[in-house]
């Protein structure tokens, strides 16, 4: 027989049971209803973006290069179309077997082949790998029939560097390479606007104006399937090419200068004595910048780190040589504004047989026989050595020190535009207590009268000195890049660089003599034509200590070892009666100056006298397309 209280007993467990079972699926419903509003409504937005983002691919392009032109829109460094072949390591299942079917359809080399699996073990997984950033467009349309059956493989449409005037601005441009983890670490830009196989500037005013040049990247948004192929383009967004930067260059002016100096190493620079421009400015020996773009091999790269003669240096800016006989016209020029002497001071040069003696010391003017009675204007016409020994000791290194700076010596021409120039020395009795811990000697202001010694200037800096000269003392500021809106700076007229006028134009004088009358050391460089007539100084710098044995000699330049060769240098300004354009040349181991240097100078003053009124109607425009 049952007792009733089992019966209630069970009957409310039961009913306690399902109460629980029953809460228990309202909480469940709850929950999932409260999940499914979460997601449909609530993260919506965030939902249907991942859905967008398995669905839509995103790439971008190689940011559009601003391109560089010369004084007269013509392109000096431009932009190519390319191919490219990229792989993307983490969407390939089995990248070997991937890179062997693109060595057969590319008809790769085995090294090729090899190269291709040495650059995915050295990357990360998700970066990309450029198979090739030079494709052909046999390769190109040849590896797009094969695409249905590479996943991973991308071809990219690029934009590349491309310099048609090759050598010709090497030294100026430099070039752009593939950027490096440096190079990215170093620039934000350049980080933020990255892309696998990106071009950047290494050296020169690709390098300077790397964030001018850098435009803002393409992209392109396409549809891909499951398995990650496009489907269908769904935008394109076209970034903003860089900046076009537009040179003071005359690009055939910078033709000639590398024609002149075809197989031999020096330096020739233009200028504008009035504006700054920089007309020309190269460098020899120099190569072809378009070797670095897509990389350079390696006998490419042996050939041009091993040339003797130096291209991969600037001789221009990073070229220090003693100035030789080219500084006399401001050792001239400082004696005067200090009241050392007048242009009627005469000293007698005696030859080898009479020599300077001081301390112990000789020293000798370069030409054997003596130069007679000299005075100021003959002793330039003819670069008297013991002229000029004799003033530097009546002036002393500090004076002429303080003239040569102001006219331009001594420092950068161009600021902090090119990273690689170098300041020059210009030294003083202060500088060398200070470097070397000494005393400054008699004998050592005696060489630096003609150039030698401890002094030390680069190629634009003798040009520049020269323009100041050539303009009446008046200081200007060298330019390369023209300004958008100021095409041409005029000369600073409020400050001048003598404290006398008519000392300038006795050492311009003085220069004319040198080229144009007879017993000249130019003199048979000379243009008799006024349109193109010239005043300029000779200089032959020595780089090695003249001995006894070495004067009883007297080899000919052609008899002496290469590197034993005194370097040789000119400095002019020209036309003579309305100066314009000032030129410095050097020619290392080139032996002298009048023989070597100052013939070039009728080639380049006769091209850019011609081009002047070109130049001219150039720069009267208010604004130029570029």
């Amino acid at each position: 027989m049952f007792d009733v209280s089992d019966n209630v007993q069970k009957i409310n467990l039961i009913n306690r049971r399902l109460f629980l079972i029953t809460a228990a699926k309202i909480l469940v419903f709850i929950g999932i209803t409260s999940r499914l509003f979460s997601l449909q409504v609530k993260q919506n937005n965030k939902y249907l973006t991942l859905s967008d983002k398995n669905r839509i691919r995103e790439w971008k392009l190689h940011p559009v290069r601003g391109e560089f032109k010369d004084y007269f829109g013509n392109v000096i460094a431009g932009n190519n179309e390319v191919y490219q072949l990229h792989v993307i390591p983490e969407q390939v299942e089995d990248f070997r077997y991937i890179a062997l079917r693109l060595k057969n359809i590319l008809n790769l080399s085995e090294k090729e082949f090899q190269k291709i699996l040495k650059r995915k073990r050295e990357i990360k997984s998700w970066e990309t790998i450029v198979v090739s950033d030079n494709l052909s467009w046999e390769q190109f349309s040849k590896v797009n029939n094969y695409l249905h059956d590479l996943v991973g493989v991308k071809t990219v449409l690029s934009i590349s560097r491309i310099y048609p005037f090759k050598e010709n601005y090497t030294h100026v441009l430099g070039y752009v390479s593939q950027a490096n983890e440096k190079d990215i670490m170093n620039n934000e830009n350049i980080k933020e606007k990255f892309v696998p196989g990106i071009r950047v500037g290494k050296t020169g005013l690709e390098k300077t104006f790397e964030n001018t040049l850098l435009g803002e990247n393409d992209i392109q948004r396409f549809e891909v399937n499951a398995y990650g192929r496009k489907i269908s383009q769904l935008e394109y967004q076209r970034g903003e090419k860089g900046k076009t930067l537009r040179l003071t260059i005359d690009t055939e002016v910078q033709k000639l200068a590398n024609e002149l100096l075809k197989d031999q190493a020096g330096s020739i620079c233009v200028m504008d004595i009035y504006t700054g421009h920089v007309i020309a400015m190269h460098s020899s020996p120099s190569f072809d910048p378009n070797l670095f773009v897509f990389g350079i091999s390696k006998d490419d790269w042996q050939l041009i780190r091993n040339d003797p003669m130096k291209p991969l240096v600037n001789k221009t800016l990073q070229g220090n040589y003693s100035p030789g006989s080219t500084i006399k016209p401001i050792v001239a020029l400082s004696a005067l504004e200090n009241g050392i002497i007048n242009t009627k001071f005469t000293v007698n040069c005696r030859g080898h047989k009479h020599p300077l003696e001081l301390y112990g010391q000789t020293y000798h003017c370069w030409k054997k026989e003596g130069h007679g009675f000299m005075n100021l204007r003959n002793a330039m016409k003819q670069s008297c050595d013991i002229y000029f020994y004799e003033i530097a000791r009546k002036l002393g290194v500090d004076k002429l020190s303080e003239t040569a700076k102001k006219f331009g010596l001594g420092k950068e021409v161009f600021g902090d535009l090119f990273s690689i120039e170098k300041k020059g020395l210009i030294p003083n009795t202060q500088w060398k207590k200070n470097a070397l811990g000494q005393g400054w000697l008699l004998g050592e202001t005696i060489i630096t009268g003609i150039g030698q010694g401890y002094i030390q200037t680069t190629p634009i800096q003798l040009c520049l000195m020269t323009a100041h000269i050539a303009n009446g003392g008046h200081r200007i500021y060298p330019k390369i890049v023209v300004d958008d809106e100021n095409n041409a700076d005029p000369i600073d007229k409020f400050i001048p660089l003598y404290s006398d006028p008519k000392n300038i134009k006795i050492v311009q004088d003085a220069m004319f003599a040198s080229t144009n009358e007879v017993r000249g050391t130019s003199y048979k460089s000379r243009i008799d034509n006024k349109k193109y007539q010239f005043a300029g100084k000779t200089g032959t710098a020595q780089v090695k200590k003249i001995t006894e044995k070495d004067r009883e000699l007297d080899l000919k330049t052609f008899e002496i070892p290469y590197e034993e060769r005194d370097h040789a240098l000119y400095i002019a300004y020209g036309p003579y009666k309305n100066p314009r354009y000032a030129t410095s040349i050097i020619i290392e181991h080139g032996g002298s100056g009048s023989s070597t240097a100052a013939p070039m100078a009728k080639k380049i003053f006769k091209l850019v006298i011609d081009r002047h009124n070109l130049r001219q109607s150039i720069n009267e425009k208010k604004y130029l397309d570029v």
